[in-house]
């Protein structure tokens, strides 16, 4: 197969990655919470036709680059990009958001920890906090049957009104942050697992430790814009079409030389 062809059908494949990307980013722009992904490349292992070379240009000694092709390009990473997304206002009092660093943690069914920065929870059969999904939210907070008037401060300090009356502190939630949060590894649900690439989860309260404060009330968009995805997406668009003809290009040069040798 000519080189051009194998070139330019790597960069096909990329373009291709990069549309999928942006596709499943503009799918989430409506997600709670959800973290937009960003593709990066790099080119492939270049062919060395010539070495370095040394002459003599007019009694000095010039040293020249040596002569490379490259064979492509290919996917070199795939990074989530935590940046806040805009606080959006519910009313509703069991929609929390986090402004600042850290994620909600949760139990899964397998008793494992998961995070999220999807904060729309609500009450199990049992009283507790948990997710829509049923995960219950750590490190557990149970509401009094009898209470009302649920209030979360920023610090994460969980009360009630009993039926007395009196305000009654029945909790506190913690958050965790990570040293890499790029590293985490999704689980769908809104849901983040800890990696080696991550690093050990680091927990504490809102507010303090460098974790960021509670919004009760809110809950975080997505921090997809749409405008950059879909600039994003014709430049893939138009990289793919120029790789496509340079493929049809060597395609051509192939069956005129073909009919040479014929």
């Amino acid at each position: 197969m000519n080189g051009g062809i194998r070139t330019s059908a790597s960069g096909m494949k990329a373009q291709q990655l990069m549309v999928d990307t942006i596709a499943n980013n503009l799918a989430n722009v409506n997600t709670t919470g959800f973290k937009r992904s960003r593709v990066s490349f790099e080119d492939v292992l270049y062919n060395t036709i010539q070495g370095a070379q040394t002459v003599d240009a007019g009694g000095e000694r010039q040293t020249l680059a040596p002569l490379q092709i490259g064979q492509g390009v290919r996917l070199a990473a795939i990074n989530r990009l935590h940046t806040q997304g805009a606080p959006e206002q519910t009313g509703r009092p069991l929609d929390l958001a986090v402004e600042g660093d850290g994620f909600f943690q949760v139990q899964r069914a397998d008793g494992a920890t998961a995070y999220t920065r999807d904060g729309s929870f609500t009450i199990s059969d049992s009283g507790q906090l948990v997710t829509n999904g049923g995960y219950k939210v750590l490190p557990g907070v149970t509401v009094p049957p009898d209470s009302q008037n649920l209030t979360i401060s920023a610090s994460g300090i969980v009360t009630v009104t009993d039926t007395n009356a009196q305000q009654v502190e029945i909790g506190r939630l913690e958050l965790a942050r990570f040293v890499n949060p790029n590293g985490l590894a999704s689980l769908g649900e809104n849901l983040y697992q800890e990696t080696a690439a991550s690093g050990e989860a680091m927990t504490g309260a809102p507010q303090e430790q460098g974790m960021g404060r509670i919004l009760q009330g809110m809950l975080e968009s997505s921090n997809v814009e749409i405008v950059q995805e879909m600039t994003d997406m014709i430049a893939a668009q138009r990289a793919y079409e120029i790789n496509a003809k340079a493929i049809q290009t060597g395609e051509s040069m192939m069956q005129v030389t073909g009919d040479l040798i014929r």
